[in-house]
């Protein structure tokens, strides 16, 4: 829940307008929607988000967020509506299609391989954007040494402070480790696009403190969306709001003018 004090700053929110604008656009989501049965859970999102933006994600518990980055990395299919990412229409493209063109994702539910360590995993992301068999995918790297691809993952695990865990299997790592790890994992594709999903859940609060370091010295060239429920964190962290309820955009704009608006108040303290 956000609390009253933070909701009571700026001016009136913008409304959202949509614009396919390769130029500047990084994602634009046009009338988009998805059903399950009669359950629609994401209904007629318009949205625009500018390459480079920091944008938050906000709304109580089932108002589709998380449903939302699902349909914009691809893991689910819209019933209805448009998306377009870095200029290009990709409603039909799949995950793996998308991830070549530059989006990263981070989840809720943690999903690295448990019985390999952590330059595994990251030396496996970089691989991910190849077109080749999975299988086949690492044997470059065992045939050669991987001196190369090894010194690429190992400084993605510098980057968030694990370099010195990189022969350290998974399963013998903190919750804490495991966040910064999926972010190192994103970040080895060398996205345009990050979207996370909740990046501090979990995280005890040194934790916390040092993935939204790690997260505030990303590249400024680098397109956010995040989904957060630390509210210290994700507002001094984001520029613009996306407040969501029952699958539809409420309010929009800058972060100031959205925490105002009376509709962000009312769903937020009703809650």
């Amino acid at each position: 829940m956000i609390h009253s004090s933070v909701l009571s700053v700026g001016t009136h929110a913008a409304t959202s307008g949509v614009s396919v604008d390769g130029s500047s656009t990084a994602i634009g989501l046009v009338d988009l929607s998805i059903s399950f049965g009669a359950l629609r859970v994401v209904d007629g999102v318009n949205l625009t988000i500018r390459r480079g933006e920091r944008r938050l994600l906000l709304g109580p518990n089932g108002a589709g967020k998380t449903t939302l980055l699902n349909l914009i990395a691809g893991d689910l299919r819209a019933t209805r509506g448009r998306i377009s990412l870095l200029g290009q229409d990709v409603t039909a493209k799949p995950t793996h299609a998308r991830a070549r063109m530059g989006v990263g994702r981070t989840y809720q539910i943690l999903t690295p391989f448990r019985d390999k360590t952590l330059l595994h995993n990251v030396l496996m992301s970089l691989t991910g954007r190849q077109t080749t068999r999975s299988a086949d995918r690492l044997s470059p790297w065992k045939r050669f040494g991987g001196s190369a691809l090894e010194a690429d993952a190992r400084a993605v695990l510098a980057r968030v402070d694990l370099e010195v865990r990189a022969e350290t299997p998974v399963h013998a790592c903190s919750y804490g480790e495991l966040r910064r790890l999926e972010i190192a994992m994103a970040l080895a594709q060398q996205p345009s696009i990050l979207l996370l999903d909740e990046p501090l859940a979990g995280l005890s609060g040194a934790e916390r403190v040092g993935v939204a370091e790690l997260l505030s010295h990303l590249p400024k060239t680098l397109t956010i969306v995040m989904v957060e429920h630390d509210m210290d964190v994700a507002l001094a962290y984001a520029e613009s709001i996306t407040v969501l309820q029952s699958g539809r955009v409420v309010v929009d704009g800058d972060k100031h003018s959205v925490l105002a608006d009376p509709r962000t108040q009312e769903i937020y303290l009703a809650h």
